[in-house]
C-alpha cells in the first residue's frame, strides 16, 4: 500500500501550543503580518442560491428558510474545504517539483511556489469553520492524493499545473467575483496572480519536455478519469439538498438536475478544460478523449 504523503491529506495537526506550532506562527507573521480579525459569517452567506443554480430548484424553492439556509451552508462549505484541501494537496506538490527540478532556478521557482500554497492554505482556514480537517470522501480530491504520488514529472506538470491549475484560475476568479463575503473575496482575489504565475510557469517546462508514449497514455487515463466527474453535473449541490431534505428518489434527483441545466453547466467546463489541454507538444491527447466522448456532457438522466 503506497503511503500517501505527497498531498498530506492525512497529516495530524500539532497542538497550539506545540513549539513547533509557534514557531510556524511566527515565521507566518512574517511573511503575512498579523492576521486580520476574520468575522466569521454564516457560510450561507457567502455565495447566494443563483450562484449554485438553486434558485431554479423547485424543492429547494419550496424549503422552508431555514431548509434553504442549510443547503446554502452545505454547499458554501463543500467549496472552502475544498479549496482547502486543494492548497494543502498544492504545498506537497510543489515540494516534490523542488526534488524533481533540472535548474537551480526551476529549483527555487518551486520553493517559492510552495511558500505561496502554505500562505493561500493559512488564509482559507482562518474562514473554515474547522481547521482540524483529515481526510476527505471527495473523488476529485481522491484522484489528486493519487496523481501526486506519480514520478512521471511530464504527468505532473501536464496534468497538474497546465490542466488543473488553469481550471483552478478560472474557478477562483469566479468565487471571488460572486463571493458576498467582502474579506473571502479580497482574500481569493490575491491568489489569481500566484496561480496564474504556477500554471505559466508549468507552460512553459511542459513546452521543454520530451514527451513519451508511456506518460501520454497515463495523461489520456487520468484526464478520463477527470473529465467523467465533470461531465455528470453538480452532484454537490444534488448532495447538498439531499443531505438536508433526506433521501431522494432517482425522479426526484433528475428533476433536479434538469432544473440546474445540467448539461449547459458541464459543458462549459468541459470546453474550458478542452482549451487547457491543447499543448503543441501534447500529440493527439485531445483527439482521443474526444473519441471516448468525455467532452461531451450527460444528460440529467445519466447524471445518477
Amino acid at each position: 500500500m503506497i503511503n500517501k504523503k505527497t498531498a498530506g491529506f492525512d497529516l495530524p495537526h500539532l497542538h497550539q501550543d506545540d513549539k513547533l506550532r509557534r514557531v510556524l506562527d511566527s515565521a507566518l507573521k512574517n511573511k503575512l503580518g498579523n492576521p486580520s480579525d476574520v468575522q466569521m459569517a454564516p457560510l450561507s452567506s457567502y455565495w447566494n442560491a443563483a450562484y449554485f443554480g438553486l434558485d431554479k430548484v423547485k424543492i429547494f424553492q419550496e424549503a422552508t428558510v431555514e431548509e434553504q439556509t442549510e443547503i446554502l451552508d452545505c454547499s458554501a462549505c463543500g467549496l472552502l474545504e475544498e479549496a482547502y484541501f486543494i492548497e494543502k494537496a498544492g504545498v506537497g506538490y510543489m515540494a516534490k517539483m523542488v526534488s524533481l527540478a533540472e535548474s537551480s532556478e526551476e529549483r527555487m521557482l518551486y520553493a517559492l511556489f510552495s511558500a505561496d500554497e502554505v500562505t493561500h492554505l493559512i488564509q482559507i482556514s482562518r474562514f473554515l469553520p474547522n481547521s482540524e480537517m483529515r481526510g476527505t470522501d471527495n473523488a476529485f480530491l481522491r484522484l489528486l492524493e493519487d496523481l501526486a504520488e506519480t514520478q512521471d514529472k511530464t504527468v505532473l506538470l501536464f496534468v497538474l499545473q497546465v490542466v488543473l491549475e488553469g481550471w483552478g484560475l478560472t474557478h477562483y476568479r469566479s468565487l471571488a467575483k460572486n463571493c458576498r463575503n467582502v474579506d473571502f473575496s479580497s482574500v481569493l482575489q490575491s491568489f489569481l496572480q500566484d496561480e496564474s504565475r504556477h500554471h505559466g510557469t508549468g507552460v512553459t517546462l511542459l513546452d521543454r519536455t520530451n514527451v513519451t508514449k508511456s506518460s501520454q497514455q497515463t495523461i489520456i487515463e487520468v484526464l478520463a478519469l477527470f473529465l467523467q466527474m465533470v461531465q455528470v453535473g453538480p452532484q454537490s449541490v444534488v448532495a447538498a439538498i439531499e443531505k438536508v431534505k433526506g433521501d431522494l428518489s432517482r425522479q426526484q434527483k433528475v428533476q433536479i438536475f434538469e432544473q440546474l441545466n445540467t448539461e449547459n453547466h458541464s459543458s462549459s467546463r468541459l470546453q474550458l478544460l478542452r482549451s487547457l489541454m491543447r499543448s503543441p507538444n501534447m500529440g493527439t491527447i485531445v483527439e482521443e478523449l474526444e473519441v471516448r466522448g468525455v467532452f461531451q456532457p450527460l444528460p440529467a438522466e445519466k447524471c445518477v
